[in-house]
């Protein structure tokens, strides 16, 4: 686990406290507006902003068991159930999605009368609450997959309060009620889109896919510009959790090198070029006096610093 991550772990965690107490406070109004005013957008929203209080919490738990120390029979720890907390969120949103749009449907053919003004307010003030725990999330949703799900629910949500705010507006001024349903089908867009990347990313990260800002074939072709290096094969490069990469690969080294510099190069240039600090490299050594040689070769392993050990 690298430093930086692990050190963000809290801050991410504290910034999810707060969203979660500003959204779990506005829940509730949410959705006696939402039953008062007879408005699908808005209970729509509430349902979006319940999703959201189960995120977050769902964020926090991970974040928490994640920080538990590696076990004899978990040796990289708890790191990946923020990933799995992320999956859930990404299937939590499409099951949102597919009620709204179902819920929709039946309202769009029988648009009921809905208490424009309230709902205005209530839609209004839902705004402010998710733009106040986004702006709490934005800052660490680039280090954690975990708190980037959160702040992809509370992104939709706050753009679904807009599409109420816009219906609200409609009906105020003109009366036309299917605008509520409308709106809704619009903020059940808005969560299957936000859920797409999270899913992705997700899945990705557990079927330990190349990260989606590397490319294999480049990181191979500068493990072999480093001098002594003649091949390399078997390598991978994968996502344990956000902000952790891990490389492995088997590197042909010429005989005629210092094989624990050379080793030292790689691991040095891969932290360096491509932000890897979890390496492990096998040198294999190549060349017309390879067969003789019987000398003990390094194994180079780096998860913080470049170093190899014999």
């Amino acid at each position: 686990m690298t430093w930086q991550h692990q050190a963000s772990r809290p801050a991410s965690q504290r910034a999810l406290l707060l969203a979660f107490a500003i959204t779990l406070s506005f829940l509730v109004a949410e959705v006696v507006g939402g039953v008062l005013t007879n408005s699908l957008a808005l209970l729509s929203d509430a349902g979006h902003m319940l999703s959201d209080v189960a995120a977050l919490g769902l964020g926090i738990f991970a974040i928490w068991i994640a920080m538990r120390p590696a076990t004899a029979t978990r040796t990289y720890g708890f790191h990946r159930v923020e990933v799995l907390a992320a999956l859930a969120n990404g299937v939590m949103l499409v099951a949102i999605a597919i009620y709204i749009f179902w819920q929709a449907g039946h309202r769009l053919q029988e648009p009921p009368e809905v208490r424009s003004l309230p709902m205005l307010l209530v839609a209004m003030a839902g705004l402010g609450a998710n733009v106040a725990s986004g702006s709490l999330l934005y800052r660490h949703s680039k280090d954690s997959l975990n708190v980037r799900g959160a702040f992809l629910h509370v992104l939709a949500d706050a753009l679904g309060s807009a599409g109420a705010i816009c219906a609200g507006v409609i009906m105020l001024t003109t009366g036309w009620y299917r605008a509520d349903a409308i709106a809704s089908v619009f903020i059940g867009a808005l969560v299957l889109v936000s859920s797409w990347r999270l899913l992705k990313e997700s899945l990705g990260v557990l079927l330990e896919a190349v990260p989606p800002h590397m490319n294999a074939n480049e990181i191979e072709g500068a493990l072999k510009e480093v001098a002594g290096v003649v091949g390399v094969h078997d390598l991978h490069v994968w996502t344990v959790t956000s902000g952790f990469v891990a490389l492995t690969c088997h590197a042909e080294l010429n005989d005629s090198c210092d094989i624990q510099q050379v080793l030292e190069e790689l691991c040095q240039m891969l932290h360096e070029r491509h932000g890897i600090r979890h390496v492990t490299i096998q040198p294999e050594v190549t060349g017309q006096h390879s067969r003789t040689a019987h000398r003990p070769l390094p194994r180079c392993h780096s998860a913080s610093d470049s170093g190899c050990e014999e």
